[in-house]
């Protein structure tokens, strides 16, 4: 519509639909999709869990560290899909084994194995004048009927097959005997099967699973946090502030890790506690137990992780590439312009601010497409021996893992931004919230991420962020403000999009295994919004400081008047 009504012309528009930001992603997800291709990452998630052990608590603590360094370099929706079939085996498992642990303690006290069963041994205990016949009955107290020795003569006999004269007596005695045994069976059998109709054994297995689900969909946000690349949001934000102040050098990959790398693990320490409390209940002194012997729960869930990664073998070749080519990636990117030391792109001093993240991420990314995936497989067809040539991805696999209609959605928020800017709104809004000016700074910022935070619970992320920028960039220019003071916390908060089902792809998929309610989802998200703003704010006031010099007004930052008249 901007061309038409004279605001942009089209081939400004066109331009802002391909950006370097598409580029950058265009090599994350040529390093995301052979990740997911040759199983790297559950090798480095299990690997992980294997880490920290197995205990419930722990496993946890495991899943959520595994599925937020994943979710460093993939999607967070790439990252719960992966993980989830893994955390639920384990839950499974885990139910299982308590399962057989409580048959088999019912079982030494009486409860399954039915001593009525052992007739030889246990039918008659003979005593000079008389017998004592012990009905064993796990359900109720037992029973004691007596007779006298001839009656036992003709008890033994009847077991031998010989018929005397207390033959009815006898068969009456014994279809007592096998009515208690049916009786006591049929009771097992209805226990098994009203068993196997619920799903849990108790509300403690529901809880766990419930407790498990959300550490993984909650992770998986919040890893994205710490990398540009990490989550859509990260990457409309930097390509957007680099494009409206193109003198800026403060954010790049490295600046952004170093800011965000403590907010992610406190986060992820603070979640991992409230999800604890809210569902299993924390017990320190079982959590930091040392040197006590492993539970059942704790051996069933070790196997089902063992097994699991000793299905994936050796490691392979093509893993090993692609573990390469990431290490390779994230250097160039920690290292292009870390700013407390000279980075590679130095190296071309004629060149400067050609070099950017999306150069290293597209450099390597085409790399996957040309190394073969079995350089020594040979396909022998009579005498001749040729060389089979596959690559690590086709480029029918990068379409399916490329998330085209992300790409199309900030293109459509970089033209909103742009014509903001050029048509003169951008000044305009930031001249009428000048007198937010004489609020403290924290009050506006704080204020900014809960309205960001209620907002993306019912948008999109990457909608969210689009829409706020444009209105944020000039109310801090308004009141005279580094802009990175309100845009990072605004920027972090657009993620946390934690209280329901359909507010984020993970919470989607972790919701639809069947664990979940939506009030479960809730209560524990409220508690993770609430936890994620206060880190935030206590992150932008602190070490965030002296790292961009928040506290002085930028001299890449343009200032606005307030007698300035815009004509929108």
């Amino acid at each position: 519509m901007f061309p038409l009504f004279g605001i942009l012309e089209s081939k400004t528009v066109a331009s802002t639909y391909f950006k370097d930001f598409h580029l950058l992603l265009t090599g994350v997800i040529c390093l995301a999709t052979s990740i997911e291709k040759w199983n790297l990452h559950k090798r480095i998630a299990l690997r992980m869990v294997m880490l920290v052990g197995v205990n419930p608590g722990w496993l946890m603590l495991g899943f959520m560290f595994s599925a937020a360094f994943l979710s460093m370099w993939l999607s967070n929706t790439s990252t719960a899909a992966m993980v989830m079939p893994i955390v639920e085996a384990v839950a499974q498992q885990i139910i299982n084994a308590e399962a057989e642990v409580d048959a088999m303690q019912i079982g030494a006290s009486g409860g399954i194995n039915n001593e009525a069963l052992e007739l030889d041994e246990n039918i008659t205990e003979i005593d000079k004048d008389s017998v004592t016949v012990k009905h064993v009955n796990g359900y109720s107290k037992s029973s004691e009927t007596t007779w006298d020795t001839e009656k036992n003569v003709a008890m033994v006999n009847f077991k031998n097959g010989v018929c005397t004269a207390h033959e009815k007596e006898t068969e009456q005695v014994m279809d007592n005997i096998y009515e208690v045994i049916y009786n006591q069976h049929e009771k097992e059998i209805e226990q098994v099967e009203s068993a196997s109709e619920n799903r849990y054994r108790c509300k403690k297995d529901h809880m766990m699973c419930k407790a498990m689900c959300l550490c993984i969909a909650y992770s998986s946000t919040i890893g994205g946090l710490t990398t540009i690349t990490g989550t859509s949001t990260n990457l409309i934000f930097a390509e957007q502030f680099n494009s409206r102040y193109p003198k800026s050098s403060e954010i790049n990959f490295g600046t952004w890790f170093v800011l965000c790398i403590p907010i992610t693990v406190i986060l992820l320490l603070l979640s991992w506690v409230w999800l604890q409390w809210l569902f299993l209940g924390f017990n320190f002194t079982e959590m930091f137990k040392c040197g006590k012997e492993r539970t059942e729960r704790e051996k069933a869930s070790a196997k089902v992780i063992l097994d699991e990664y000793k299905k994936l073998g050796r490691f392979s070749y093509q893993e090993t590439v692609t573990l390469i080519l990431f290490i390779l990636m994230a250097l160039l990117w920690f290292t292009r312009d870390p700013g407390f030391f000279p980075g590679w792109s130095s190296l071309f001093p004629e060149y400067s601010g050609f070099a950017t993240d999306s150069t290293a991420a597209l450099l390597l990314g085409l790399l996957f497409f040309v190394i073969p995936a079995h350089p020594f497989k040979r396909k022998i067809e009579g005498k001749i021996t040729s060389v089979e040539y596959v690559p690590l991805i086709t480029w029918k696999e990068f379409q399916a893992c490329m998330p085209w209609d992300i790409a199309i959605l900030v293109g459509g928020g970089f033209a909103l931004a742009k014509g903001c800017e050029d048509s003169g709104l951008s000044m305009w809004i930031g001249t009428k919230m000048s007198p937010l000016g004489s609020l403290p700074i924290w009050i506006v910022v704080l204020i900014s991420c809960i309205i960001v935070t209620s907002v993306t619970e019912v948008a999109s992320n990457p909608a969210t962020i689009t829409i706020f920028l444009p209105i944020l960039a000039p109310l801090a220019e308004a009141i005279e403000v580094n802009p990175l003071y309100i845009l990072i916390p605004t920027t972090l908060c657009t993620s946390f999009a934690f209280l329901l089902p359909v507010a984020n792809p993970p919470n989607a998929i972790v919701y639809s295994y069947g664990h979940l309610q939506v009030m479960d989802m809730v209560k524990a998200g409220l508690g993770i919004n609430i936890l994620g703003v206060l880190v935030v704010m206590l992150a932008i006031s602190t070490w965030a400081i002296p790292m961009f010099n928040l506290q002085t007004y930028p001299s890449w930052a343009p200032i606005i008047s307030p007698n300035t008249t815009v004509i929108p």
